[in-house]
């Protein structure tokens, strides 16, 4: 007697994957094709919830690949999200000694007492201009993916 396995991905599965993630130029931002396979706990977000979605359904052997425009990836650019902070400020985020240079990536704490993360942009004698978009936001994406196996 045959056993056919016909587990799907759903929210909660386990899944061991290669995937790979690229900007519409073809420059890979993340890719496992060529390296150890990823495993991931769907719903965890542990990749970002549009990625998961495209998994959702796809069986063990499955092999596609998902064109992401940006609303579908990381959204669009957000102009409110590019703020000037105060030197001050950042000074207070800084360890002692450490200077930034435009295109530095600078960890904040949040009110919250998590963490965020922008890219200074340009400093000024009193401020520093800083865009807090996610990078991927505003790209179209390709997300490939190939199910090794399912729990």
């Amino acid at each position: 007697m045959t056993v056919i396995d016909t587990a799907r991905i759903q929210a909660g599965s386990h899944v061991t994957l290669h995937y790979r993630l690229s900007l519409a130029d073809g420059a890979d931002i993340a890719n496992t094709f060529n390296d150890k396979p990823a495993t991931l706990l769907i719903g965890a977000g542990q990749i970002a919830p549009s990625l998961e979605q495209r998994l959702i359904g796809m069986a063990v052997g499955d092999h596609a690949s998902f064109e992401l425009a940006p609303e579908q990836g990381f959204g669009e650019r957000n102009p409110e999200l590019i703020q000037k902070v105060s030197l001050a400020t950042l000074r207070k985020q800084s360890n002692l000694g450490e200077t930034y240079v435009p295109g530095d990536v600078v960890e904040f704490n949040a009110p919250s007492g998590g963490r965020y993360a922008g890219v200074l942009k340009e400093l000024g004698d009193t401020y520093a201009l800083f865009d807090f978009n996610h990078p991927l936001a505003g790209q179209s994406l390709t997300f490939e993916a190939k199910v090794i196996g399912i729990l």
